[in-house]
């Protein structure tokens, strides 16, 4: 059996942030979401997340997950008083534990995967993730033997002046026989610089301690500011190009681009520079995005180009054009074929196949058939100041240039709106709406007296 718990009970005072470090947002994700997704593949019997510094809002935020079990630390006394806080939440659990720091999101799940099985099959009481860091100022010390057995680690404010010359640090990523482990966390002293209890003092109560050596360093970049927020997010979205262009995407220039780990595209996509796809966003074969767009929770068909565009919450059949500068709002829906120009507003509408909107409109709360052609300047006036209404218009009509069509409203099939024209009432198939004021002209306008 195992047992994953997550340590995510600190302030974060260094992020100067009202928001808890754990819940920090990297690559749309939290930080703490990335930690849990780590351990994805291992199915733990239980998920436990000590938490402590705004306790409520992280449960709040992640209660949605389901499975997770809430293990409250207060005080923050330090990782050895965290996970002594699971002591009567474990009693009579018989299995592993597997420790994770709250705020190391770039882990990969097969590095956890790895770190486990050679546990299990090493029969140690405990086995931790270790680096080496070019740089291991700030770093516990890990000293080993050439077998990989542990002696001790040292936190590097208590290290010797030799001691800090061993670049092997640990990664405060522990996988513990739980009874084991059990039987001496009580037994946890203050005596350090800190004056707190240190979960790496466990590693020399216990018989057999391991450690394995992570091949890539900065899986294990922990988050104590902005700055080292800014190096992962860079590690990430460098992370996630390298995998889709391995699977087939180009672009132009991947340093100005970023995605979300929850996007996927298709084969033969082109990503334009200053491009940036957020959220659950679905790409298919063929598309090109910008430059300068950005995808939110959108859904794209085959054979699409976003240009200086903006498209959230929407979906998008093959071969359709958007832009530049146009919107899609949530809700928007967009046929197979279309035309979405400059200037153009779509918001919660339907459009059939084929039709067009090319200039400066704004579509919203409509229902669109196959091949409108909506001219330069149409609105559909769908709010009455107090509610909001629909507009229907069907297959093959057209509407002139500036013309406003107050909702609700129905607009038959093959229906011709006149430029200019105010429609307030249903027009039937087939005819010519014409709501214009009559033109009025007073000549000798000009030579009026002042």
């Amino acid at each position: 059996m195992l047992a994953v718990a997550v340590l995510a009970a600190g302030k974060g005072t260094r992020m100067k942030s009202a928001l808890p470090k754990v819940l920090q947002p990297l690559a749309g994700a939290t930080l703490v979401e990335r930690v849990l997704s780590s351990a994805r593949n291992l199915q733990p019997e239980r998920r436990l997340l000590i938490v402590g510094h705004q306790a409520e809002r992280v449960e709040d935020q992640l209660k949605p997950l389901g499975g997770l079990e809430f293990v409250l630390q207060q005080p923050q006394n330090g990782t050895g008083h965290a996970v002594q806080q699971l002591l009567p939440v474990l009693e009579g659990f018989e299995g592993e534990l597997l420790v994770l720091n709250g705020d190391v999101p770039l882990l990969r799940a097969d590095t956890i995967d790895a770190l486990v099985n050679g546990h299990r099959s090493s029969g140690a009481d405990v086995t931790l993730l270790t680096a080496r860091l070019e740089d291991p100022t700030g770093y516990g010390r890990v000293f080993a033997d050439e077998k990989g057995m542990v002696s001790a680690i040292v936190e590097h404010r208590d290290c010797s002046d030799e001691q800090r010359s061993n670049n092997l640090t640990n990664a405060g990523i522990y996988c513990f026989n739980w009874k084991a482990l059990a039987a001496v966390l009580p037994t946890l002293s203050t005596d350090n610089d800190q004056g707190e209890l240190y979960l790496t003092d466990t590693v020399a109560m216990l018989p057999k301690a391991m450690h394995l050596e992570v091949a890539d360093p900065d899986e294990v970049n922990g988050i104590n500011n902005r700055r080292q927020l800014a190096q992962c997010e860079e590690l990430l979205q460098q992370r996630l190009r390298h995998h889709w262009m391995d699977e087939g995407v180009t672009f132009i220039d991947p340093q100005s681009c970023t995605l979300s780990e929850a996007c996927s595209f298709g084969r033969d996509v082109v990503i334009e520079p200053q491009t940036h796809i957020r959220g659950r966003s679905e790409i298919g074969d063929n598309c090109r995005i910008g430059p300068g767009s950005l995808l939110e929770n959108a859904t794209l068909g085959e054979g699409v180009s976003v240009v200086h565009s903006v498209v959230r919450d929407a979906t998008v059949g093959n071969n359709v054009a958007i832009g530049p500068f146009a919107h899609l709002r949530p809700a928007a829906e967009v046929g197979d074929d279309c035309r979405i120009g400059n200037f153009v507003e779509v918001k919660k509408s339907q459009l059939g196949a084929g039709t067009k909107v090319n200039h400066l409109s704004y579509i919203g709360d409509a229902s669109l058939g196959k091949n409108v052609n909506v001219g330069a300047g149409t609105i559909t006036a769908n709010y009455d100041g107090v509610r909001k209404h629909r507009t229907v218009i069907g297959d093959n009509s057209k509407t002139g240039a500036n013309s406003v069509l107050v909702a609700p409203i129905s607009i038959g099939n093959q229906v011709t709106i006149g430029a200019g024209s105010t429609i307030t009432k249903d027009v039937g198939d087939g005819a010519l709406a014409i709501g214009r004021a009559k033109q009025m002209t007073k000549e000798g306008w000009a030579q009026r007296p002042v």
